[in-house]
């Protein structure tokens, strides 16, 4: 049986679950609360599978709070259930250790499948946040990627998203343009790019103009 604590402000969410799972085969609501600092307390009593939160609960005041209660309740798995959006939420919810994010506007059926899903180890995010959670790492990726350009490559590119050509930046560094030329080539393999117009459009996305 999976164990479930609901912690939210209002009466009328708490009714509607406790009545929709209340002959549940699989699915048993242990536990309700109505504020943050109940919620150590009760995990600690009820040794809940999964938590359902609402993030806008009582007393929740930061996503540090989301994330401390993770830490100290290793065993329960986290289920955001809320009327805020997944668009300003999800992600940081994610990195906080949440297992999923669902919207209270969705029927109750789909809250019974994030249940499930959530206490078989998988989470159940939308594809929105999956997809800024993989571009947030690409960024960083490319971010770690520019650090270790040379001071030389970095003054060439600069040139080059200023529209200089090879040999107006060979007169400019005082180099052969040649040299330039291999700078060139190296800042295109070093940032993943095959022409000059991904390389502009790369550094103007790492905001290096």
């Amino acid at each position: 049986m999976i164990s479930i604590c609901v912690a939210d402000n209002q009466p009328v969410v708490m009714q509607g679950i406790n009545c929709f799972f209340k002959d549940h085969s699989e699915i048993s609501i242990n536990d309700t609360l109505f504020n943050l600092n109940d919620i150590d307390r009760s995990l600690k009593a009820n040794n809940a599978t999964i938590l359902i939160i609402d993030i806008e609960l009582e007393g929740l005041h930061s996503i540090n709070s989301l994330k401390k209660i993770i830490q100290e309740n290793p065993f329960t798995r986290i289920l955001i259930y809320t009327c805020a959006s997944e668009k300003l939420f999800g992600v940081t919810s994610l990195k906080a250790g949440a297992a999923g994010f669902i919207s209270k506007n969705e029927p109750l059926p789909n809250l019974e499948k994030a249940i499930l899903t959530v206490a078989e180890g998988r989470t159940m995010f939308s594809e929105f946040v999956h997809k800024s959670i993989l571009s947030s790492a690409r960024m960083h990726n490319d971010q770690q990627m520019y650090r270790k350009l040379s001071s030389r490559e970095k003054e060439v590119l600069s040139y080059l998203i200023n529209g200089k050509k090879n040999n107006e930046i060979s007169e400019l560094l005082n180099l052969n343009e040649k040299t330039i030329s291999t700078y060139k080539l190296r800042l295109l393999n070093k940032l993943g790019v095959t022409n000059l117009i991904d390389l502009v459009n790369k550094a103007k996305a790492l905001e290096i103009v």
